[in-house]
């Protein structure tokens, strides 16, 4: 075994992976760039070492500076994670030559498995079967294209994560796509040639476990659903696959094996299917997709339904020795769902977020409930990484158990300071579809308006919740005895008079709209009013953040954080942002109502799409922008003329930065 590891990696795969080392008795090395100076993973391992500026690019993916920092520690391995280096061909021949071990299969199936099209046809030679598509370098895309049909995937080459692929129904999108789509992989990886394939109508993306060591050994650890995706990433993953047949999990498994030899494999991999379930899963054709040559981060699941750790397995088989159990011998319990919490809008096209967490307390860890993260409150998610903020792994003894156990998990976290994907993982695993298990990767799109809908139920509530932690803190100043009852009416602030009607105005404002609430009280209630709402607020109660309140007669349960002139309030999962506004009424513009094109956070102009003077639609693509690792584009907020601007393809901006006008077209 090794005596000190590096990790060229960040966020919660460094911490996951500094835990499993220490507890084999490995020192551990992590690096870091400026923004990550005060990380957790800098804080939990032995040993943090400086490699460069805030961006992957001049810092975590500069393969020298990695391996200086293990010269430097006197490190005899380094594990590379997730993303960044982890499938670098190049990255793992420099470890070799330095002299340290790279914890991950040989260069040779990196460099193989690392571009689609050589992946391929790779598989074609070894029986395994493939999707109908094109992967010969060299074709005219367009024409083979006509020659598949439609609808079909244009995909990156090199990389992954849903990076440089688009879906094309027609014709006439397919220029469109292939210009975005090889902007996004070269801007991601450094390579813009593309392949392209045929789109399976209803599938399941699920793929196999696989392990092999360095005597010839390979097993299989059996299979996960990633099906649940939005823009080709996914965000719920479960193992085993539900409805999954014996004899389809054997085929799988066998074709995964086969795989996996064919390219001299050694460590952890991951052999992804496409399943067509079109006629159900028995007897259903499956299809290679890819093969990620390294550690997924959906990994935790496998663990929890076979007991292995993944990460030990890895180093074990990178130091020489063999896998620890033979196929026959590796176990099979349970279910395991894993739920990513990102900082994002999912009512807003996933919109990645940024901002400090003011307030991070994830479920408490268990038998059944396991969080891996690599944040913390107080922390801050910046544009310069990955907008996840942890994973939320449920283990139950059957598929419902750990459906519960989610479902609990994901009401009793609390995060405030900025939006995230919490209400929408809650409003999935509430979702009948998703709890009878009738799942496909079309799932999020065919039910996203039930979905979204879904996360706003609770407004009236978290509204009425929120008013009711403003007026106990106003009175509580007022009053700041010991037993002051706070909806007494002798506690008001405001000019109440017996008998006359004693009131309070608070003034919010929620997203971009103005929000006056009217607080009536009597002598044992306040009841609020707003546009056409009213509700009744009883028995609040305040401790810890916490807040319980009787509201129209129901008893409801949550949280709450303050940060200056904003409050947050979480309950159910749902969660709520107000911005408290000065009694003085304000008038703000929205900034799409005059035309104006802002940017929604910072990021760089990839493409401008218009030109000064031209004459656009409502709706109309007028420039693309990528930011936190996603490409987004920017449409017109109306009909009218682009006014002139100075942006430039390349050109970063600020968060709310003015891009673009359209102005109204002249009168005739």
């Amino acid at each position: 075994m090794f005596e000190t590891l590096l990790v060229a990696n960040r966020g919660e795969i460094a911490c996951r992976i500094i835990r499993t080392a220490q507890r084999l008795g490995l020192k551990t090395v992590a690096v870091y760039s400026e923004a990550d100076r005060n990380a957790l993973h800098v804080r939990h391992a032995d040993q943090a070492i400086f490699i460069g500026d805030s961006p992957a690019r001049e810092s975590y993916l500069v393969a020298d500076r990695i391996l200086a920092a293990a010269r430097k520690s006197g490190a005899d391995a380094i594990h590379p994670g997730y993303g960044f280096l982890s499938e670098n061909a190049e990255f793992a021949e420099a470890c070799a030559e330095a002299n340290i071990s790279f914890i991950g299969p040989p260069a040779s199936a990196i460099r193989t498995m690392g571009q689609k099209d050589l992946a391929k046809r790779q598989m074609e030679a070894a029986g395994v079967p493939v999707i109908p598509g094109e992967h010969n370098e060299g074709h005219d895309l367009q024409s083979a294209a006509a020659r598949i049909g439609f609808p079909l995937l244009v995909k990156a080459v090199a990389g992954g994560g849903g990076k440089g692929m688009r879906r094309v129904d027609s014709l006439d999108g397919l220029d469109q796509a292939l210009e975005s789509a090889k902007r996004e992989a070269l801007s991601s990886f450094g390579d813009d040639r593309l392949l392209i394939e045929k789109w399976l109508g209803q599938s399941r993306h699920i793929e196999i476990q696989v392990f092999a060591d360095s005597h010839g050994d390979v097993v299989h650890l059996f299979e996960r659903d990633c099906s649940l995706q939005r823009r080709h990433q996914k965000v719920i993953e479960e193992a085993p696959a539900h409805g999954m047949p014996e004899k389809l999990r054997a085929a799988m498994g066998k074709a995964a094996i086969r795989a996996t030899q064919a390219i001299d494999y050694r460590g952890a991999g991951t052999i992804e299917f496409l399943v067509d379930v079109s006629n159900g899963m028995e007897d259903a054709p499956f299809y290679f997709m890819e093969m990620n040559t390294r550690l997924q981060v959906e990994h935790p699941i496998t663990e929890a339904v076979t007991g292995i750790d993944l990460v030990e397995w890895q180093l074990r088989v990178a130091a020489g020795e063999p896998l620890p159990l033979r196929q026959e011998e590796i176990p099979l319990r349970g279910h395991a769902i894993e739920a990513r919490v990102y900082a994002e809008d999912a009512s807003r096209r996933y919109l990645p977020q940024t901002g400090r967490l003011i307030r991070h307390r994830p479920p408490e860890a268990g038998e059944h409930i396991r969080i891996d993260s690599g944040i913390a409150e107080g922390d801050s998610v910046t544009i310069h990484y990955d907008p996840m903020i942890s994973k939320l792994i449920a283990r139950g003894s059957s598929r419902e158990e750990a459906l519960r156990h989610l479902r609990g998990a994901l009401e009793k976290y609390q995060i405030a300071g900025l939006i995230t994907n919490l209400p929408f993982l809650h409003a999935i695993s509430n979702h009948p579809g998703f709890v009878m298990g009738r799942i496909d990767t079309n799932f999020l799109v065919d039910h996203e308006s039930t979905l979204v809908s879904a996360m706003t139920k609770r407004e009236k509530t978290l509204v009425a919740m929120a008013c009711a932690v403003l007026l106990a803190e106003r009175e509580a100043k007022a009053h700041p005895e010991d037993g002051a009852d706070s909806f007494s009416p002798w506690a008001a602030t405001d000019n109440f008079r017996l008998n006359e009607d004693g009131f309070d105005v608070l003034r919010f404002r929620l997203g971009k709209e103005d929000l006056d609430i009217t607080a009536h009280f009597s002598l044992d209630a306040r009841t609020l009013e707003w546009d056409d709402q009213a509700a009744t607020l009883r028995n609040v109660e305040l401790s810890d953040n916490r807040i319980s309140a009787t509201i129209d007669g129901n008893r409801w349960k949550g949280f709450y954080a303050r940060d200056e002139d904003r409050i947050w309030v979480m309950c159910e999962s749902n969660t709520l942002k107000l911005e408290i506004r000065q009694r003085t009424r304000s008038i703000t513009s929205s900034g799409t109502s005059d035309g104006s094109v802002r940017s929604a956070m910072p990021g760089k102009v990839t493409a401008i799409l218009v030109t000064s003077g031209e004459k656009v639609e409502e709706g109309q693509p007028l420039l693309t922008l990528e930011a936190m690792k996603m490409e987004h584009t920017l449409t017109s907020p109306r009909g009218g003329i682009v006014s002139s601007f100075d942006i430039q393809n390349g050109q970063q901006v600020m968060e709310q930065e003015l891009l673009m006008k359209i102005d109204p077209v002249p009168d005739a």
